[in-house]
């Protein structure tokens, strides 16, 4: 069986500037090309920087740190997408990293996995974003719930709470990941963050079988003091909460993990894949272990777009073939049962 040289990156954007956090993350992918490294994690949104001011600041008063961090978003495809293609590429690196997408008019929360000949496989952005996170990012939609191809195996990516929705968890178990990335924005919430982290990698590991990857990012004592001063916030709430780590399909941590206290630095372990069929001959969530006919799950992966076109409906039209659900109750759904709602063919995966 193969084995991987997976490392999950802990640390700092360089605040403010997208141009600077790219530069920085090219400088780890170099390093640890240079040590053997197979597979890159990096943290959520690192790039330009995670919005830490929308969970310190009322939305009446956000306005200046929203439309800054807008301008440092990234586009995709760009010039900071280049880059970090070619530095991937140069490296014969897989690189997993979380950024601020702007399209058009919008922010979303987005992962995108490179692969080692610098091609982006996937460019996903998370589903919902958490609580104060909806002043400030778009919805994404059910096309990045699936697992990639990459030089290192089925990849398959969640941010955050995403790992609380089982669903969107189950839909890249299903899909065959062999390692899972995994992202959290770190300096946040407190030590509770940490501690919550370190459970729910753990667990995902053990019901998919699979190898978890698990990046935070880190602030360091400026960054947090300069958040503070820009923002009016408390110093508690961006502080704690960072948890980097490598998780076998055992359970097991594998390498150090790195905490709060630790800083920057590289979590490193070698993903031996055996283990993934140890951990399945026993229990595969989606095999032997599953009962479709009793519990199955219905994923539309179809990208959303603020518009379609007619003749894109079955028979070109919507008098064709094609009707919205009734919003009106059914007898069935009067009585308490459970209904079915129709997908049309097309949409639905």
């Amino acid at each position: 069986m193969p084995s991987v040289i997976a490392a999950a990156v802990q640390c700092s954007p360089v605040l403010y500037s997208r141009q600077g956090t790219v530069d920085k993350i090219c400088d780890w992918i170099d390093r640890l090309g240079r040590d053997g490294v197979e597979l890159v994690v990096f943290g959520e949104t690192l790039v330009p920087y995670y919005p830490y001011f929308s969970f310190v600041q009322a939305p009446c008063a956000m306005g200046k740190q929203h439309m800054l961090l807008m301008e440092e978003a990234v586009v995709v495809p760009s010039a900071a997408t280049r880059q970090l293609a070619a530095a991937a590429k140069r490296a014969g690196m897989v690189v997993s990293v979380g950024v601020n997408e702007r399209d058009g008019g919008s922010v979303y929360n987005a992962q995108l996995l490179f692969d080692a000949n610098g091609e982006l496989v996937q460019h996903r952005r998370k589903i919902t974003p958490t609580f104060h996170e909806r002043m400030v990012w778009g919805q994404g939609d059910g096309s990045g719930l699936a697992a990639a191809n990459t030089a290192v195996g089925r990849v398959g990516s969640l941010a955050c709470w995403e790992h609380y929705n089982p669903l969107a968890r189950y839909a890249l178990m299903a899909d065959g990941e062999q390692i899972h990335v995994s992202m959290f924005p770190g300096s946040l919430v407190g030590e509770i963050f940490a501690e919550q982290i370190a459970v729910t990698i753990r667990h995902h590991a053990l019901e998919s079988g699979c190898f978890v990857v698990n990046a935070t990012g880190w602030l360091s004592p400026q960054q947090q003091q300069q958040i503070v001063a820009d923002t009016g916030g408390a110093l508690a709430a961006i502080s704690g909460g960072c948890y980097t780590a490598i998780v076998s399909p055992e359970g097991r941590l594998l390498g150090e993990p790195l905490t709060t206290e630790s800083g920057e630095g590289a979590c490193i372990a070698e993903l031996d894949f055996s283990l993934i069929d140890k951990r399945k001959r026993m229990m595969d969530s989606v095999g032997h272990y599953a009962r479709p006919e009793l519990l199955s799950l219905l994923v539309n992966k179809a990208p959303a777009h603020p518009t379609r076109p007619m003749a894109d409906l079955p028979s070109g039209g919507a008098g064709a073939g094609f009707s919205l659900p009734d919003t009106a109750p059914s007898a069935a759904e009067s009585a308490g049962q459970a209904v079915r709602v129709p997908v049309p063919e097309e949409t639905a995966s």
